[in-house]
């Protein structure tokens, strides 16, 4: 197997005694020049690149069906979920439509022709000029788990052949229009659709989930079975791995974000490689499963390697259900907010809405930190020191300077930001490079992306949930800065964006979010849970419900990492009342 450069001297500074010397600046803008150059590469191969601009996708045709299917296991594109419909929820259904389209024509033209530019919303409205960590006290590990139960559950990503909806910028944008040319632009291409929709009134355009809506922990294994069965070893039930129990290289060339150069790693989601944080989750849950296959082929020896692989998987979903639930949620919802548990409901309608896929659940753009921490075991920051978010994108060498270690600890002590209406400039002005060299704006193109898919306005889904009206903008939020970044955005209320909306609100007693952003995410997580036939509560038995509930996501790190006791076992909040830099 080829194996990167950066990996081969990973390798080799691990078998030193000597401790690994802090990186000269000519090695850290080496690696950073690496991640930019992987996606020169990536538009260079396109066959379109105009198809995914932002994180350039290039879809590649799926063999036909190669694992063993039965009923009585979930599938690995989400079908069978529910007997009665097969395909409710699975991998290329469309998104449900809660809320009636609000496309400008009732068909397909963007939503919001009345409304400035997202560009000119995100720096009238999203500008953040300093730090605002969350009073909560929830580390940089919710937004980070929250991204990778995001990407478990939907992907809807560019049209084949591009249908372009470029985002004005504004003359003399200081990021983007410096020249004053009144000629600059953001590049978006609108979502791939259903393509027997959009066709005339009564029939508005749908867009498509293209992954498993399930949290069925596809991230890790895929949403089709070719990409299954490569990430497989078919050795003993274990999953493939390269060099240090990290993750396998793209050898295949099968989809992949940033391109599917064999320089960046493959997993069940095409974005694994998308910022190192990320690829430092999923290196963890595939060595998580790989304790797991380990640990049953000792207690069982005779299962064969299909039969250890199924019971891994699992009990790797399940862990993954049960964190989101009992320590995710709690934190970012309020402990009430999601009903208990009561057993699967075949009535519930478990597809991911376009208003939360395209919307709400894009509420961790918010919480980002500027800084990724990197801690060695003492919580002390190592001596590759810490990392720019905006230098974290596509670079999976960067692995090489603490392995997934210093960034897990990195990501447990520290507070990330307020949810709130403030987006941090590393994805409003350096989303993927900087501006003018493929940077992009995550505000801008938000706002864009729920006009592109039809979503109503923010004041339009609180009328249909039939929650308290809005009429001025400080109904939204009384904050005085908040109320009048608005006021000076929009001429009305009614024209409110329903992301921008959602972020604006002011927070639900025990809770980081808004009444309106609360409701719309429990109810898909609940709608998710309870409509799944193979959710962990429902399938499990009593044995194995009290290991899965007994376990915590500190305690998948212990076991699968260098981390000791210097983590606490809520990864999930940060403890301020400990010393150290970590805080």
């Amino acid at each position: 197997m080829n194996r990167p450069e950066w990996l081969l001297l990973a390798l080799a500074a691990s078998l030193c005694t000597a401790p690994l010397q802090a990186q000269t600046t000519d090695q850290r803008e080496g690696a950073d020049r690496q991640g930019a150059e992987l996606l020169r590469e990536a538009d260079r191969q396109a066959a379109d690149p105009l198809v995914s601009p932002v994180q350039r996708i290039e879809r590649r045709p799926q063999g036909m069906d190669q694992l063993p299917r039965t009923t009585d296991l979930p599938s690995i594109d989400g079908a069978d979920h529910r007997l009665e419909d097969p395909q409710h929820n699975a991998a290329h259904e469309q998104l449900r439509r809660r809320f009636p389209a609000a496309y400008a024509d009732g068909v397909s033209a963007l939503a919001g022709a009345d409304r400035p530019s997202a560009r000119e919303i995100s720096n009238s409205l999203h500008a953040q000029d300093t730090e605002i960590e969350n009073e909560r006290g929830a580390s940089d590990f919710l937004w980070q788990w929250g991204q990778f139960i995001d990407h478990d559950i939907d992907l809807t990503d560019g049209a084949d052949p591009a249908e372009l909806a470029p985002i004005a910028v504004p003359s003399g944008d200081p990021w983007f229009d410096p020249e004053s040319s009144s000629t600059a632009f953001i590049n978006l291409n609108r979502s791939i659709y259903d393509v027997d929709t959009g066709l005339g009134a009564g029939n508005p355009r749908q867009q498509i989930n293209e992954i498993s809506g399930w949290l069925d922990g596809s991230m890790v294994y895929g949403s089709d079975d070719t990409r299954a069965s490569t990430l497989r070893s078919f050795s003993d039930g274990r999953l493939a791995t390269s060099d240090g129990e990290l993750l396998p290289f793209n050898t295949t060339g099968l989809s992949n974000a940033g391109g599917t150069s064999d320089q960046l790693f493959l997993a069940g989601d095409v974005r694994a490689n998308e910022q190192i944080g990320l690829t430092a989750m999923h290196t963890l849950f595939v060595r998580e499963h790989n304790w797991w296959a380990a640990r049953i082929q000792q207690e069982q020896p005779r299962l064969s390697d299909e039969q250890i692989y199924q019971q891994a998987r699992a009990m790797v979903t399940a862990e993954i259900q049960a964190i989101t639930y009992r320590e995710f949620l709690p934190v970012l919802l309020g402990d009430e907010a999601i009903a208990p548990y009561r057993g699967y409901d075949r009535s519930v309608d478990a597809r991911i809405s376009n208003s939360f896929s395209s919307a709400a659940y894009r509420l961790g753009h918010s919480m980002l930190s500027p800084t990724l921490r990197r801690l060695g075991p003492d919580n002390q920051t190592i001596d590759s020191g810490d990392l720019a978010l905006r230098d974290a994108f596509f670079s999976p060498q960067r692995l090489s300077e603490g392995g997934i270690e210093a960034l897990l600890r990195g990501l447990a002590a520290q507070r990330c930001q307020e949810l709130d209406v403030y987006v941090i400039d590393d994805v409003r002005n350096f989303l993927f490079g900087a501006p003018g060299s493929g940077g992009f704006d995550l505000a801008s193109l938000n706002i864009q992306r729920g006009r592109d898919h039809g979503l109503p306005s923010y004041v339009a889904v609180r009328r249909a949930l039939r929650l308290p009206p809005i009429r001025r903008f400080e109904d939204i939020n009384r904050d005085p800065q908040i109320r009048d970044r608005l006021a000076a955005t929009y001429q009305s209320v009614e024209q409110i964006d329903l992301w921008s909306g959602l972020l604006a609100e002011a927070h639900v007693r025990g809770a980081m979010v808004g009444p309106t952003m609360q409701r719309l995410l429990a109810d898909q997580f609940a709608a998710i849970r309870d409509g799944d036939r193979f959710y962990f509560e429902a399938r499990m038995d009593r044995r194995q419900l009290d290991t899965i509930r007994s376990t915590r996501l500190s305690d998948i790190i212990r076991r699968n990492s260098e981390i000791d006791t210097e983590l606490d076992d809520d990864v999930f909040v940060v403890d301020d009342t400990e010393g150290g830099d970590g805080a």
